[in-house]
């Protein structure tokens, strides 16, 4: 039986209750407050929903994650990280980000990063909880990737590339930083061939929970505008 959130609770069902079909469907409904989306990360779970469908509630099993130090940089694009091709910066454009994320996809006539997503996490990056990475190239966006910062974990949400190894390029980025900044874990939510490549790999959800449970209230020495 699915859960149906009510707007004036923000607590959320015992992840072990989530669907095996679709895997890890949660709970539905509640709203998208800044309140509510922390208590959603905080307790293992996050917001993925169409256009037209009620706001949905997910927490797969497995979960996918990368730990940063088996971070993994194929040869051909560590060479072409130290051509110089692009030049990263961290919280300078959130909203052109995001608005990347949310664009069109070859591969997708839709996108679950809908006008009321994108509002919702401006508002927890004016907050200082959501923050952004941006890929440049010749003084234009060419990529990105954006999620949320707690304690010393990282939830990705969403990246972007216009142009070849800009996503790739952003992540590697990132994943440096968080590692440096003493960051345990960086949620990928679901399994990727893109992520793969890179070292994420799937972890029970029980195991996933521990970790929030150990970290999420842990400080970081993150400087994200540095």
């Amino acid at each position: 039986m699915l859960t149906w959130l009510q707007r004036d609770n923000l607590s959320f069902p015992p992840l072990e209750k989530a669907m095996r079909e679709p895997d890890g469907l949660l709970a539905a409904g509640g709203d998208l407050s800044p309140e509510r989306l922390l208590a959603a990360y905080r307790h293992g779970c996050f917001p993925w929903y169409q256009d037209g469908q009620p706001l949905l509630w997910w927490s797969p099993d497995p979960r996918t994650v990368l730990y940063p130090e088996e971070l993994h940089v194929a040869r051909s694009l560590r060479k072409k990280l130290r051509q110089g091709t692009f030049s990263i910066t961290f919280d300078q454009a959130f909203r052109d980000v995001i608005e990347g994320c949310a664009g069109p996809r070859n591969y997708t006539d839709g996108t679950w990063i809908t006008m009321p997503m994108q509002d919702a996490y401006l508002e927890l990056h004016q907050l200082g909880i959501a923050h952004s990475v941006e890929v440049w190239q010749d003084e234009r966006l060419v990529g990105g990737l954006y999620g949320l910062a707690i304690g010393r974990l990282f939830f990705g949400e969403s990246m972007f590339s216009r142009t070849t190894d800009a996503s790739k390029a952003g992540f590697v980025a990132l994943v440096e930083r968080l590692r440096d900044w003493g960051f345990k874990l960086i949620d990928c939510q679901m399994h990727t061939q893109h992520l793969a490549s890179f070292g994420a790999r799937p972890v029970p959800r029980q195991t996933f929970a521990n970790t929030l449970a150990s970290y999420l209230d842990e400080p970081s020495t993150a400087r994200w505008e540095s």
